[in-house]
C-alpha cells in the first residue's frame, strides 16, 4: 500500500492502514487541511466556492462523498462537476470564479489508486510552498470546522464540459472548417474513463462525424494499464489499421495526457505530441517554449527552427507552468503527452491538443505518419526501478554523480547527465515509489544501452 504526498497532490492506493494508503481518514484529513488553507487565502474576498470533479475510477464515488462532506463541514460551498476531466475542472474554477478546486484522479496510475489534485483560485496546481503549508496543517490536525448554521452548500454543474469544449473550438488557431472538410475517421481509446464522454463531444463540435470509441464504458475497470505507453496501445493500433482510420487517439483516465496512432498503425510517439502541436503553434505565433528535462530534445529543435528560445524545467506540471510564465512561452508541456496552451489556461489539456493537432493535419493535407516523419527521429528509453523501504535515494544519486563527474550534470531535478548529443535523466517519481530512468539518443540501441547502464549503476549503489 502506498501514500505519496507531493506537488502532484495526495496520491495513494485504496484500502489498507491509515497513513499507509489513501484511507477515508487520510482523505478527510488532507481535504480539511486544503479547505482550511483556502479559507485562510480568501479572508479578504470571503470566496468559499470550491469546484470538484472526478475521473471514472471505481473509488471515485467514495472519495467524492468524503471530499464534499468535509468541505461542507468547513463551511465551503461545493460545485460538483461529477464525472469530468482534469482540464475541465481547472477551467471551471475560472468559470465560477471559485477560490480553488480539487480533482479526484490518480491520472495514469492503475485502478487501485486515487488522488486529490489541488488547485488555487487560478485553476492551477498549488505551489510547492502552499503544498507544504497544507501538509503541515494535516500533520497537526490544525483546522476548525463550521458550526451547524454555517455549513457549506452543495450544487451540481452539468455545463462545464460544454463550456470547456466551446473555449477550445473558439480558440483562434483551431480551424473547425478545415477539420470538418478533411473528413477524418478516428478511433479513440477512452480507457473506461471520462475520455469516453469528453473526446467524442469535442470531435462532434469540431465537425468530425466518423469515430469509434474503444473501452467506452465508464466503470474504472481499465481494459489495460492506463498509462498511454506503446505496450498498452496494441488494441488501438490494430483497430486503426483494421478500420483504415485516419488517426487513433489515446488519453489517460483524466484526459490531460494525449498520444496518437498514425493511419498505418504506427505510434506517433507521446514525446512528439507536444512537438507537433508546438510546430503548428509556432508557425502562426512566434515565441518561446518549455518542457520538462525528461522530454525529447525535438521540441528544442522545432523551437530554434521557428526562431524561438527553448527552456527546460524540472519535472511536474507546476514547474513547467512556472517556467512558462518566467519565459513568456506560447506553448509548453511535458513529453508524456501533456500540452499546455497558456492563452487558453495553464494546465495540461488533451482536448485543446486534439483540436490543434487535427487542425495541423488538415492544413498540411498530410497523413499523421507523414507529419511524424518531418521531425528529427530521437529515440527514448523509458524505464523505472521500484524503491523498497529504507533506500536512501540521495546517497544513490551522490554515488552516481561521483561516477560521472567528468560529464555535464544538471541537479535541478534528480540527475540529468549529458553524453555528447545523448542524455539520461534519473529522478524519483512524484506519483509512484520508483526511480525513473529516461535516456535519449538519435540511436535506439544507444538510448537503451545508456538507460540500462545507469540502471545497473543504481542497483549497484543500492546494494552497496
Amino acid at each position: 500500500m502506498s501514500l505519496i504526498k507531493s506537488i502532484s497532490g495526495i496520491r495513494g492506493t485504496i484500502g489498507g492502514r491509515v497513513g499507509d494508503s489513501l484511507s477515508p481518514i487520510d482523505i478527510v484529513k488532507f481535504t480539511a487541511a486544503y479547505g482550511t488553507w483556502i479559507l485562510g487565502e480568501s479572508t479578504e474576498t470571503n470566496n468559499k466556492k470550491i469546484v470538484i470533479g472526478r475521473d471514472g475510477r471505481i473509488s471515485g464515488k467514495l472519495v467524492q462523498g468524503l471530499v464534499i462532506n468535509t468541505l461542507n463541514a468547513l463551511g465551503l460551498d461545493v460545485i460538483d462537476l461529477d464525472l469530468s476531466t482534469t482540464p475541465t475542472v481547472e477551467m471551471a474554477v475560472g468559470f465560477h470564479q471559485a477560490a480553488g478546486g480539487i480533482i479526484l484522479t490518480a491520472s495514469h496510475n492503475p485502478k487501485e489508486w486515487n488522488a486529490l489534485k489541488l488547485l488555487n483560485s487560478k485553476g492551477e496546481f498549488i505551489s510547492g510552498a502552499d503544498g507544504a503549508s497544507i501538509l503541515e496543517m494535516a500533520a497537526t490536525d490544525n483546522y476548525n470546522f463550521a458550526s451547524v448554521d454555517k455549513l457549506g452548500t452543495y450544487s451540481v454543474d452539468a455545463t462545464a464540459l460544454d463550456k470547456h469544449i466551446e473555449a477550445v473550438v473558439n480558440y483562434p488557431l483551431v480551424d473547425v472548417a478545415a477539420i470538418a472538410k478533411a473528413n477524418f475517421k478516428i478511433v479513440i481509446d477512452a480507457i473506461n474513463s471520462t475520455g469516453a464522454t469528453a473526446v467524442p463531444a469535442l470531435l462532434k463540435a469540431l465537425g468530425v462525424e466518423t469515430y469509434t470509441v474503444l473501452n467506452a464504458t465508464i466503470n474504472g475497470q481499465f481494459a489495460h494499464n492506463p498509462e498511454p505507453l506503446p505496450q498498452h496501445l496494441r488494441e488501438l493500433c490494430n483497430e486503426v489499421t483494421k478500420q483504415k482510420a485516419s488517426l487513433g487517439i489515446a488519453v489517460d483516465p483524466d484526459v490531460d495526457r494525449l498520444c496518437f496512432v498514425c493511419e498505418d498503425g504506427s505510434l506517433f510517439g507521446e514525446e512528439y505530441t507536444l512537438v507537433a502541436v508546438a510546430d503548428y503553434i509556432l508557425k502562426h505565433k512566434k515565441g518561446n517554449t518549455v518542457s520538462n528535462m525528461s522530454s525529447t530534445r525535438a521540441l528544442k529543435d522545432v523551437t530554434i527552427l521557428h526562431g524561438g528560445e527553448y527552456t527546460p524545467s524540472a519535472v511536474g506540471e507546476v514547474n513547467v507552468v512556472a517556467k512558462m510564465k518566467d519565459t513568456n512561452a506560447v506553448i509548453g508541456g511535458e513529453g508524456n503527452g501533456g500540452i499546455i496552451v497558456p492563452d487558453l489556461h495553464y494546465g495540461r489539456d488533451a482536448l485543446i491538443g486534439i483540436a490543434l493537432f487535427l487542425t495541423h493535419l488538415a492544413h498540411e493535407k498530410k497523413t499523421a505518419s507523414q507529419i511524424r516523419n518531418q521531425y528529427i527521429n530521437y529515440f527514448m528509453s523509458k524505464n523505472k526501478i521500484e524503491l523498497e523501504g529504507g533506500i536512501d535515494v540521495k546517497k544513490v544519486f551522490t554515488h552516481i554523480q561521483k561516477k560521472y563527474k567528468k560529464n555535464p550534470i544538471n541537479t535541478e531535478d534528480g540527475l540529468k547527465i549529458e553524453f555528447d548529443n545523448d542524455w539520461v535523466h534519473l529522478r524519483t517519481s512524484n506519483t509512484e515509489p520508483i526511480i525513473r530512468i529516461y535516456a535519449e539518443s538519435a540511436s535506439e540501441v544507444t538510448a537503451y544501452n545508456i538507460a540500462h547502464r545507469l540502471m545497473q549503476d543504481i542497483r549497484e549503489a543500492m546494494n552497496s
